[in-house]
């Protein structure tokens, strides 16, 4: 009885082993596929939720993958700390093992990033010298021509995702000190832009915006994302 019980024991390990083994290596050729199909510099960091993982891989069905890319450029903008949680993920063992694409599908894809304020003032319009953050809203300062004059003055703007990217909106203007006061209107239509960020990997449409001290935390929704209608 007592070998029995060893032999059991034993199985078991070799099972949680094998197990663990198995999922290190889906991770390691999902991360290597993203990086080659995307152009990435670096190979992503892959980690497929739920134990155990061959069950998983057996059934077809994954309950959720998370892509941590890091940095991501698409039209001269670029992001940080960019993340993609991928949820009940059907892929059938067989297409994986013959590459097949065309059953792959993900029932939502959740994408967070931080796009930095340096990463946002080349899209500025003209005078715009600094973009930052504050408890009070975000700022925009510079030097603007107001009926042919040059003001300098901090503008507060809010941001919002649109159908073409993040939509910047001037709310408020705080004249330099010493200098003369200006109404809304003549800069509103002026200092409003749009930096091109529609969507996120895997067409996640932006969803939510929120300015912090490093940049604007982003985050995008998409939902049965198949993945050969990807790039």
């Amino acid at each position: 009885m007592r070998a029995l019980l060893i032999l059991v024991i034993v199985l078991l390990i070799a099972l949680v082993v094998g197990d663990r083994v198995a999922v290190v290596m889906a991770q390691h050729e999902i991360g290597r596929k993203i990086a080659a199909d995307y152009g990435l510099p670096n190979q992503p960091s892959v980690t497929i939720g739920g134990v155990p993982f061959l069950t998983q891989a057996v059934d077809g069905t994954y309950r959720d993958i998370e892509v941590r890319v890091g940095e991501w450029t698409e039209k001269n903008l670029s992001v940080h700390d960019l993340d993609v949680k991928l949820t009940d993920v059907s892929a059938p063992l067989g297409d994986i093992l013959n590459n097949r694409t065309s059953n792959l599908v993900a029932a939502t894809a959740k994408a967070t990033a931080v796009v930095p304020y340096d990463a946002v003032r080349p899209f500025a319009p003209e005078g715009v010298e600094s973009i930052s953050y504050s408890p009070e809203g975000l700022r925009v300062t510079g030097t603007f021509s107001v009926q042919g004059i040059s003001v300098p003055a901090t503008v507060t703007v809010t941001v919002a995702p649109t159908a073409d990217g993040i939509e910047v909106t001037p709310v408020s203007v705080q004249p330099a000190s010493g200098g003369p006061t200006i109404p809304l209107a003549l800069l509103s239509s002026t200092l409003a832009f749009t930096v091109p960020l529609e969507r996120l990997p895997l067409g996640a449409q932006l969803t939510a915006i929120q300015p912090g001290a490093d940049g604007l935390h982003v985050s995008a929704v998409a939902a049965n994302v198949r993945f050969s209608d990807l790039p």
